[in-house]
């Protein structure tokens, strides 16, 4: 993708410093991007999708002026991997590869392609261990029975992305007592193992990682020292991201990262979604009902940091939106086909609307990645189009510079139909076919035509039969 020479201004809400932000990488036109990814135990379900889809828009916006390595973790080992193998009778690491086959399926059912990297635990035991083993040495860490635990009160930062002291915490603390530790705060970096369990040798005994220190081994290896945005849900935000900033910090001695994105709960029907309420859908299921669009379009129609409510109904007015969008683009294509190529004049004219809306879209994307403020603003394109078309026999430019501003868009939020240019799906000829129906019975017999003519031109025949209008393809 060719980076825009355009030095942009994008702010981010960053959750450390609680206010908006203005973006500077580290590395001037590269960024580092680290956001955590699934423990593949089982499918990912629609509240895993929200981030994944997400964190990808904002991977596809920094890619119009950064190159952007984007990292996205497999936890292929922990507690529920190795529970679920003893469900199952496989092996972890089969289970583990199985899983993360579906992941990538899955993503790219919803159009998220995979990232720059996907690190697994397993791949990078040694760098772990290592870890670890430094902040033992520098008396961040202690061993006790063959657990290796961070000793919270040797970071005085800790607390500082969720805005909590040690005091604090200590005193609301839900963390079962464990006489092993010195302080109930203290988290496990590795963890002995237990007979017959998926092991690795480590100088403490054999044992496995612990759930948090992955995440900082990785991306300092992947990423360095200092990434530019980690991301995740905000239940992420404590424990896990305050103790990946305990330990990164700890052992480098600088911040872990610059900016912290965190995006809000998913609700489904209103109901937090949880398996003892039954109400958990995952989205492979929801891929086979709904196109990736509709999902997409309905996900990023709510800001990240606001809880979305996800509803079948949000999916038909989902589905609706974006039915006006491609009925649109279906007739901007037929009409480019036909388009007198001497109208620069008109094509000038509306290149400076164009710019208008352009301008929107880019300010909201560039205001903490404000989707459904973009989103208005291809409603608005939608309008110049339609506007366009109505007014007469619009010159090619015109079509053109159209048709590229929706691309443009699309590259980002990534909610258009994915068809080929003389492609139409069944659903749209129907819709086609009703759109002409209604213009008969209005005596707007030039759209009718229009449709009709459009549709041949694109190999449809259309039947009139006593049960109504039937059609075939060529």
């Amino acid at each position: 993708m060719t980076k825009s020479t355009i030095e942009p201004k994008i702010y981010i809400y960053d959750t450390m410093a609680r206010r908006k932000e203005l973006f500077e990488p580290l590395v001037p036109g590269r960024v580092t991007m680290y956001v955590c990814g699934p423990t593949v135990y089982d499918l990912i379900h629609i509240g895993n999708a929200r981030p994944l889809i997400f964190f990808d828009v904002v991977r596809r916006y920094l890619q119009q002026f950064y190159e952007v390595t984007y990292a996205v973790n497999f936890t292929d080992v922990d507690d529920k991997l190795i529970r679920r193998a003893e469900e199952t009778g496989r092996a972890v690491p089969e289970l583990a590869e199985q899983n993360i086959a579906d992941f990538l399926t899955d993503a790219g059912s919803l159009r998220v392609p995979p990232a720059t990297i996907h690190p697994r635990v397993t791949e990078n035991m040694p760098e772990i261990i290592d870890f670890i083993a430094d902040l033992v040495r520098r008396g961040f860490a202690y061993e006790n029975g063959g657990d290796v635990y961070f000793r919270t009160s040797s970071f005085p930062g800790y607390g500082k992305l969720s805005h909590q002291n040690l005091e604090e915490l200590q005193f609301g603390s839900r963390i079962a007592v464990d006489e092993r530790k010195e302080s109930p705060l203290d988290f496990v970096l590795w963890k002995a193992a237990k007979p017959g369990e998926i092991s690795w040798a480590s100088p403490w005994g054999e044992g496995r990682p612990g759930w948090h220190i992955e995440c900082s081994a990785m991306a300092r290896k992947y990423l360095g020292n200092t990434i530019d945005i980690h991301g995740g849900g905000m239940d992420l935000t404590f424990p896990h991201h305050e103790c990946e900033i305990a330990q990164s910090e700890a052992a480098t001695g600088k911040p872990f990262a610059r900016y912290w994105m965190h995006n809000a709960f998913l609700n489904l029907n209103n109901e937090k979604m949880s398996k003892s309420l039954g109400n958990v859908v995952n989205a492979r299921e929801l891929a086979a009902r709904h196109k990736p669009e509709t999902i997409r379009f309905l996900m990023l129609s709510t800001h990240y940091r606001n809880p979305l409510n996800f509803t079948d109904e949000g999916l038909e007015q989902a589905k609706g939106g974006l039915e006006r969008i491609e009925n649109c683009r279906t007739n901007l294509k037929h009409l480019l086909k036909s388009a007198p190529e001497d109208g620069a004049e008109a094509g000038a004219e509306s290149a400076q609307r164009l710019a208008a809306i352009r301008g929107t879209f880019h300010a909201k994307m560039s205001d903490d990645f404000n989707t459904p403020d973009a989103i208005t603003a291809v409603f608005e394109l939608v309008a110049e189009a339609n506007a366009a078309m109505a007014a007469g026999t619009p010159s090619a430019a015109t079509l053109r510079g159209i048709e590229e501003l929706f691309q443009e868009m699309d590259a980002i939020l990534g909610i258009l139909t994915e068809a080929g240019e003389d492609e139409l799906l069944d659903e749209d000829i129907e819709r086609l076919i009703v759109e002409r129906t209604e213009a008969r019975k209005a005596r707007n017999f030039a759209r009718a035509d229009e449709i009709r003519d459009m549709l041949s031109a694109l190999g449809i025949v259309l039947e009139d039969t006593p049960q109504g209008i039937r059609w075939k393809r060529k």
